[in-house]
């Protein structure tokens, strides 16, 4: 019992930091979650022969290609292609009320025209309260220019951070590790391996998934030369966090724009085979390849821990929700199993029951080697 109170007040004393040190806590959550993402990659080149100091260099190399091809090449695009949205914005609104919504009206008998309207006043006030915002934040920040100058100290400390982070990260893992109580160590390896399969199937797996996704949508929709294609593809690959959402938003759009800039069927034929070529991609080969049969983060569970996060403690509980959310959901899944296995559950039967969670092997190497033993 006294382990139990031990226990509840560490939680307390860390959800009073967390909420007292929300912004400068901001760089090195950010810094441990990239260095627990790129770890994988720096483990990868070792086994190539480079020695840890040069692997995690040849890491932050690769990001920096990475970053440096976005900014000359992909984000000038984005910029360009959203500029050239809000000017055709008017024209696509009169589009959908002079030729659109007559033809919806013929076939079902629905008037579009109230709803555009309203629509047109939501997007326009909207719009004005954006500029708002905008204004009031820039007067903001010139009326504290510690606060603008603080936060881009942040910023900057973030790549600072990730690299002695991954630098040290098999370190780390051991030190903590040399912490945990022997009598708690062979449950607490087995539910840390367990949230390590759980959040690596999200972070990693989906986000490479969100990221195929993206570039097949974008690729054909600009193959077929529709206007914003780009643009289409960026925000369905980023929408597809929530599996078949990103298809349906970026298939409405893409259909809008298709009929306003081509008016044929034959347009909109060519979206519906871009978006079903991305659907089976991600059913044959992206889910089965990235993610495989590991049970991730419920979409749902995703999208309530992110703004319960950032409700509770701003930025940082935004980082901190999917790592929380994944050792929630394994904590919960192994209380399902030993109650379950309790005489509460089924006294007669208690020990007929199979466990629902097998002790698997960590995603990470490290991991096996947390208790200081080699994993079989």
């Amino acid at each position: 019992m006294r382990n139990s109170w031990w226990g509840v007040l560490f939680l307390v004393v860390i959800g009073g930091l967390i909420y007292l040190l929300d912004a400068v806590l901001m760089p090195f959550i950010a810094g441990m979650i990239l260095a627990y993402l790129a770890d994988p990659l720096a483990n990868r080149f070792q086994r190539w022969g480079m020695n840890r100091p040069f692997a995690v260099s040849s890491v932050f190399l690769v990001l920096l290609v990475v970053l440096v091809v976005s900014l000359l090449i992909l984000i000038p695009l984005l910029v360009q292609q959203i500029k050239q949205l809000g000017e055709a914005i008017p024209g696509i609104f009169n589009w959908v009320e002079n030729t659109l919504a007559p033809q919806v009206q013929v076939w079902t008998g629905y008037d579009l025209t109230a709803e555009l309207t309203n629509a047109r006043e939501t997007l326009a006030e909207n719009w004005r309260d954006a500029g708002g915002y905008l204004a009031q934040a820039l007067g903001q920040i010139g009326r504290s220019g510690m606060a603008f100058v603080s936060w881009i100290t942040y910023v900057a400390l973030i790549p600072v951070v990730t690299f002695y982070l991954l630098l040290d990260w098999n370190r780390l893992l051991t030190n903590i590790a040399n912490l945990v109580p022997r009598q708690w160590a062979d449950d607490t390896f087995r539910l840390a391996r367990r949230c390590d399969e759980v959040l690596s199937s999200f972070l990693r797996g989906q986000l490479l998934v969100m990221l195929c996704l993206g570039i097949i949508y974008a690729v054909g929709l600009t193959l077929m030369g529709l206007n914003f294609g780009l643009l289409i593809g960026f925000v369905s690959g980023l929408v597809s966090i929530v599996p078949f959402l990103g298809f349906i938003v970026g298939l409405a759009i893409a259909l809008v724009v298709a009929l306003f800039q081509y008016a044929t069927w034959w347009a909109v034929l060519g979206v519906i085979l871009v978006f079903s070529i991305g659907q089976m991609a991600e059913s044959v080969i992206l889910q089965p390849k990235l993610l495989g049969d590991k049970i991730g983060l419920h979409p749902v569970a995703v999208i309530f821990a992110v703004l319960a996060g950032g409700n509770l403690f701003g930025l940082t509980g935004v980082l901190l929700a999917l790592p929380v959310a994944a050792v929630i959901l394994v904590l919960l899944k192994e209380v399902k199993v030993r109650y379950q296995h309790s005489e509460l559950y089924d006294e007669k039967n208690t020990d007929k029951h199979t466990p629902i969670i097998e002790t698997s092997s960590s995603h990470h190497d490290e991991l096996g080697h947390l208790d200081g033993r080699e994993s079989p």
